[in-house]
Parts: C-alpha cells; structure tokens; sequence
C-alpha cells in the first residue's frame, strides 16, 4: 500500500502534537514570561510604604529649562550665524521688511526692554533682524514656555536659535523674573510682546504688566514697537509663511515715572505703541495732537462685532491712501 503524501502544514501539526515538542514550548513559555517579569520588577520604580511623602520628579523642560548655557560664546556665535546665513535671508525674501525711526535709539546708551505688539509667528524673526546694533547681539526673547519650552527638542532649538527664555503666560514664574533681572543687569537688551498671545483677529489684546514690572525693577527704558503687515506673511492657524510687506516701527524711549505702579505704566506702554502705530497711519503731527488729548485710537480696536472690526481693519485709508476707523 503506497504512502499518501502529506504538506508542509500537516507535517507542522504532527511535529507540535509530539510529546517532546510540547515540552519544549512549554518550557519556552514559562521562561519567557518569568523573564518578562523579572525585567518589569527590575525597570518599575519602587514602591512607597503609605504614609512616607513621595518626592516629585521636577520637569528640565517647560518653565523650568535652564538656558544659561545659550549665553555663553560658542551659543552667540552660533545664534549670530544662523540669523545672518539662515533668518535675515528667509526675512528679506518674504517679508522684504521696512525699518522705521531706528534713529530714536540713538541717545540710549545700555540695555533695554522692547515691547511690541504680537500677530503672528514671523513677528520673532523679523524683530531679530530688525533689531538695530549694538542691542541686537545680545538681545534675550521672552517666550511662551508651553509652546517654545514644550519638550527636548524645541527646548534647545528655542534657546539657541533666537535666544528666547521661558516664561510662563498664565501665573508669574520667580524663575522667568529673576533670569530677566538677572539678564537685563548683565548689559542684555530684552524682546516682549506684552500681549502673551498672538492676536486672533489683527487687534491687539490688552497688555499685561510683565514688561512694565521688569522695567521698573531693573531701572531700564521700554522701547515701544509697531508691527504691521507680519499677519498677512504668516497669518495665525496657517503652516506656511508666504510672500508680503511687513514694516517695523520704533517709537521714543520712555520709562516709568516715580509715581507709576506696574498696572499704569503697562497702560502707557500700551499707549505709545498705540501712538507710533497712529503716527503710521497718518503722520507725525496728528499722532502726537491726539496724543496731547488723549484720543490717540487703541490698539485694541473698535469696541464691535467680529465682522465690523475687520471691516475696520480693512478700510480703505483716507487721504494720501491713509486708513481711518469706522464710527460704531
């Protein structure tokens, strides 16, 4: 009687239904799994008995990144590279930026705090290039600590790349305060947008006192700055910059008055980069008149609805191409 030939998955099913074979897996298995536990009680962190206060790992990312080191000199020269090969160029391409009243920073001799309004992400570099000498080499950029500061990676880049700091927007950090102290008393010049958040719709949101508390603090002036037309390289929500015209507006040196808290001198902060951004859309004389009586437009727009208050930023100027607010 001739063999009846069998497959390869048959000839598998008889080898594993032997009596060695089973044996064998089965010793596999419990020696697998056994290791398998082994490792695990080697790798999981040890147990607390109840009643014994477990310590708290601190984070090194976030508002707690230590960025002395991007100070040092081999950080510059790095950071002083990028900006002039890789940032100034990718700026000038789509940006093709404006510098106006430079020449207000001339009497300031020493550090000090620029306080600019915030639109969009092309607001960062385009203030690192525009920044003019000697403030632009050793200027520090406070940061958002959870979006510059986020993990092991954007930590360093942010650090090096344009120098930033973490500060945290919803609570005071006595870490963020003391570093910019601390930074700004060392002869470095700083970079704030008071807001804490770039603007959702083009118009600016009211300043918060950080600026103000530092430059009270450390005894140095605020250099007002108005940005226009950054929104429009790189509007908020959108993955890609593209081609536009953006201009950068510095206004006079101010600083607080002996008689000035944190909360009124952020205000006035506020109201000069209010008046530069007047002094632009119509002319000198204008901004300071209404300056002079208290009816210099705010930055933060017409107190109206969604669709009025971008029908107010989109209005034809008036006279010379000159753009004026609607009545509401």
């Amino acid at each position: 009687m001739a063999r009846m030939p069998i497959n390869r998955s048959q000839t598998t099913s008889v080898m594993k239904r032997l009596p060695i074979n089973r044996v064998v897996a089965n010793t596999v298995g419990r020696t697998s799994a056994s290791v398998g536990r082994i490792a695990r009680s080697v790798l999981r962190e040890p147990t607390v008995p109840a009643g014994v206060h477990k310590e708290q790992k601190v984070s090194t990312v976030g508002a707690n990144y230590d960025t002395d080191w991007a100070r040092n000199y081999p950080a510059r020269f790095a950071r002083l590279l990028v900006r002039t090969i890789v940032i100034k160029p990718i700026v000038e391409a789509l940006a093709s930026p404006t510098i106006i009243g430079a020449d207000r920073l001339a009497d300031i001799d020493g550090p000090v705090i620029f306080t600019a309004n915030h639109r969009s992400h092309a607001d960062t570099p385009l203030m690192m290039t525009a920044v003019p000498e000697p403030w632009r080499d050793r200027l520090f950029i406070g940061a958002a600590a959870d979006y510059w500061f986020t993990n092991r990676i954007s930590s360093p880049f942010s650090a090096l790349v344009i120098g930033a700091i973490p500060v945290e927007r919803k609570k005071v950090s006595r870490t963020a305060i003391d570093t910019s102290l601390e930074l700004l008393a060392e002869g470095w010049s700083m970079l704030i947008f008071p807001e804490g958040a770039r603007s959702p719709d083009g118009w600016a949101q009211e300043f918060t006192a950080g600026a103000a508390f530092l430059a009270i603090k450390a005894g140095v002036p605020v250099v007002p700055v108005f940005l226009i037309g950054t929104d429009e390289v790189w509007p908020k929500g959108s993955k890609l910059p593209k081609r536009a015209e953006a201009t950068v507006v510095f206004g006079s040196p101010i600083t607080a008055l002996p008689t000035e808290d944190n909360r009124s001198f952020a205000r006035r902060i506020e109201g000069a980069v209010a008046m530069v951004a007047d002094e632009q859309s119509t002319d000198w004389w204008q901004a300071q008149r209404r300056a002079a009586a208290g009816t210099t437009p705010s930055l933060q727009g017409p107190p109206a609805a969604s669709w009025r208050r971008s029908w107010a930023r989109s209005e034809p100027r008036r006279s010379g191409g000159r753009r004026t607010w609607p009545s509401v």
